[in-house]
């Protein structure tokens, strides 16, 4: 099976796990539930579950047990996308070639639909069985947590505002890039790892194999907010210019920016085969995340 096939099949299964856990719309209060739906199933890479599940099965675990654990990282992304969508924040029009949540249902429901999809996503991790011990969910409820709070994501939305208007240096753009979207990206994998019982070795390779696609993904963002088309990335080109945002192409240059994906990209692959794992499919995605144009 070649990799679009295997995440088409993993994106069908990721989705009725989805389904399955989240309220129905027919339950009051509906606009929530429908607003939080929204946005969840409005498409999208899938990118976060998949790394997980495709973690766990290089590790040779149980890909359908880990299917609910995976599913928090897309519960977890989705919220971080209304958020960050809102007018207090980027004030953005348009989200995977649809109207934003808060367009549709309005600032409000938004906000409480993102604050929902945060808080669920705990709540499935501590209702679901799964067959791990409790000890290895304590570890993953903590990974998953401090990669959407306080020291990760959250702190890389704020560095990001605060340096709207000026051209953060290296280090600050680094930070900004590492927490904003590679703390979750790292998270979907070392979540992986854990369920799989990996041990300190592979999960420290693999640990760093996430960072490199990590920060090779939102440089590859950054790099498609210029060159690439709004019809194909399902939002407005030229967001972060309209915001004086810091990105790579601005402090390096298009093609320095292109040469670092493609470093890290080499990096990624060098701590797989460091790790003598049968990560086929890991290998394929670092490689993916490089040739998108979306």
């Amino acid at each position: 099976m070649d990799l679009k096939s295997y995440i088409v099949e993993l994106n069908a299964k990721i989705e009725s796990t989805l389904d399955k856990l989240l309220p129905p719309k027919t339950q009051y209060p509906g606009m929530l539930y429908d607003s939080m739906r929204y946005s969840l199933f409005a498409g999208g890479k899938r990118l976060r579950p998949v790394l997980t599940l495709a973690t766990v099965e290089a590790l040779g675990g149980n890909l359908e047990a880990a299917l609910p654990v995976a599913a928090t990282l897309e519960m977890i992304h989705t919220y971080s996308l209304i958020h960050d969508d809102l007018p207090c924040m980027d004030d953005d029009d348009l989200r995977r070639g649809q109207p934003t949540n808060h367009k549709v249902y309005g600032e409000a429901t938004a906000l409480l639909a993102g604050d929902a999809l945060l808080t669920h996503a705990f709540q499935v991790l501590g209702t679901v069985q799964t067959g791990i011990t409790s000890d290895i969910m304590l570890r993953i409820v903590g990974e998953l947590a401090k990669a959407a709070g306080a020291v990760g994501m959250v702190a890389g939305q704020m560095a990001d505002m605060e340096n709207e208007g000026k051209q953060a240096n290296a280090e600050t753009l680094a930070f900004i890039h590492a927490n904003k979207t590679g703390a979750l990206l790292t998270a979907s994998v070392r979540i992986g790892a854990l369920f799989a019982g990996a041990s300190e070795e592979q999960l420290q390779a693999l640990t760093t194999y996430a960072q490199r696609i990590g920060l090779a993904f939102q440089i590859q963002d950054d790099i498609l907010d210029v060159v690439g088309e709004t019809a194909k990335l399902g939002k407005a080109v030229g967001a972060d210019a309209a915001h004086a945002k810091s990105t790579y192409p601005v402090l390096y240059g298009l093609e320095e920016s292109r040469d670092m994906v493609r470093r890290l990209t080499d990096e990624a692959h060098q701590a797989l085969q460091a790790s003598d794992l049968a990560a086929v499919r890991l290998h394929e995605i670092a490689d993916w995340l490089v040739s998108r144009d979306n």
